[in-house]
Formats: C-alpha cells, structure tokens, sequence
C-alpha cells in the first residue's frame, strides 16, 4: 500500500471534520475515497460478492454512526479498515456457524466457483498451464478455508492487500507481535496443507 501524500490527508482530515459536523456531502466523499479499496478488501475476505457488498453498506453505516468517535489516533483508513474488517469476520462467524457453501454460479456445464467464471486471458493460449493454475488456486483456496477466520484475516490482509503486521495488530485491537504471530501459524498450517 503506498503512503499518501500530505496535500491528500489534509484535505481527508477536513472532510473528516466536516462529516463529524453534519456535512453529508463530506461524508459521501469519503465515500467515493476510500469505497473501492474497502469494497475490495470485503470481496477478498468473504469470497462473495453479495456478502462483500453487503459488509461494504455495513461499514459504512458504522462508519457514519461512529464517525464522531474517530479521534485521529489513526489514519482514517486503518479506522474504516478496521470496521470492515470485524464486520467481516462477524460475517465469516455467521456463515461457519451455517456451514455455507462458497459462492457459485450457473453455468451450461453445471455449477462452478465464481471465481473459476472469470477467465484468464493470459492463459488461455495454454491450457495445461491454465489447468494447473485453476488446480493450484483451488488447491490454495481449500486451505484458506480451513484456516480459523482470524488467521485467513490476517493472512489476507498482509498478503493480498499489503498491510503492514503493525497496521494490522491496530485494526485487529491487538498488537503487532499478535498479529504476527496468527500470521506465522497461518503461514504454517498452509505450508503443511500445501506440502
């Protein structure tokens, strides 16, 4: 994730203060800022688009209700990520507690993963070598999900969206060294799961 620069949290920290005072418009611009980069990291936890936008409406909502609440102790992201964050692990909480199944489309040829819909142009002139990857990330997917929901956060966070292990304890309310040591077991269990 690359740092911003000091023109751009200026103008976040008045649009900050301008939305803890009332001005809806601030907030919807906040919005517009930082919308794409929390409805990315919602799709990346939960793996489902209507639960990730889902979580997305939800954050945003406690977002707003505790905007006054947000006192600059952090960057506003590490805050609205946070939020998205525990929003979705209650999600994940919610959908082991119903055992359900991932997400899945229709196809002609049955059912298959969303994910597997979505074709990869720069495969396809190799088969073979689109089917090992398609065997690899399924490989790799079944053992994301037999993480706990705290070590896959983690892992994701630092991994796919770049975080840094100090970020990560702050939107988890714990520490650095926590945070590292859940990625450190979720690295081994998917060494071992992999092997």
């Amino acid at each position: 994730m690359t740092s911003r620069p000091a023109s751009a949290i200026h103008h976040d920290v008045a649009l900050i203060r301008a939305a803890q005072g009332g001005d809806h418009d601030a907030f919807e611009q906040l919005v517009r800022l930082y919308g794409q980069s929390v409805l990315r990291l919602a799709l990346n936890l939960l793996r489902s688009e209507e639960d990730a936008r889902d979580a997305y409406q939800e954050a945003f909502l406690k977002a707003y209700r505790n905007l006054g609440t947000f006192r600059f102790d952090c960057s506003f992201h590490t805050w609205l990520y946070r939020i998205v964050t525990n929003v979705c692990l209650d999600h994940l909480r919610k959908r082991s507690v119903r055992k359900e199944d991932p997400a899945v489309v229709e196809t002609a040829g049955g059912e298959r993963d969303i994910f597997d819909a979505v074709e990869d142009s720069r495969t396809e002139a190799d088969p073979e070598r689109d089917l090992l990857r398609r065997e690899l990330g399924k490989r790799i997917e079944d053992a994301l999900n037999k993480l706990g929901p705290r070590e896959r956060l983690v892992f994701e966070l630092k991994h796919y969206q770049g975080l840094r292990l100090r970020v990560i304890g702050e939107m988890l309310s714990t520490s650095e060294e926590t945070a590292k040591n859940c990625l450190y077991r979720a690295t081994q269990k998917l060494r071992a799961a992999l092997a």
